[in-house]
């Protein structure tokens, strides 16, 4: 899925001017949650559960621009420019990693610009990981995701 512009809102600026991003992870050996939530600057948010959610299916969502905001900043930083980086295993910044792990993709703006990680590739990328795996914290997603105590290799 994918995402466009880069920084949050300033104070003072239109909240179109900021990204619509979207969060999307994957599969992993187990019951891991597997959704997508695509958020908006806004706050407007369509939460699409795929499997191993409390919500099935796709539902909207609103939250205050400042969620949006705070998401936008949790993950804006992690991004190249242009262009996507991934963290996956056999690559310079993943030499080794465990298999069976779940991933994360996030794309701005629906643009060819974002991250793929795989959560195999944490222990060389604390900060990436860390930042990762709390973004999800920042919205009112609990409801939808329920249990992720498996998720992102916290198992």
């Amino acid at each position: 899925m994918a995402l466009a512009a880069c920084a949050p809102v300033a104070p003072g600026s239109s909240p179109e001017a900021a990204p619509t991003i979207t969060y999307s992870t994957g599969p992993c050996f187990g019951s891991c949650p597997v959704y997508s939530v695509t958020v908006s600057p806004s706050g407007a948010a369509r939460f699409t559960g795929i499997r191993f959610t409390a919500a099935v299916g796709e539902h909207t969502l609103s939250m205050t621009p400042a969620q949006a905001q705070a998401f936008a900043a949790r993950l804006l930083p992690l991004l190249p420019a242009s262009g996507v980086t991934r963290y996956q295993p056999g690559e310079a910044n993943c030499p080794g990693a465990p298999t069976d792990m779940p991933s994360v993709q996030v794309r701005v703006n629906g643009a060819e610009r974002g991250i793929d990680f795989y959560y195999g590739c944490a222990r060389d990328n604390p900060r990436v990981a860390d930042a990762l795996r709390a973004a999800p914290d920042l919205l009112p997603l609990a409801a939808l995701i329920g249990d992720r105590a498996a998720f992102a290799g916290q198992r």
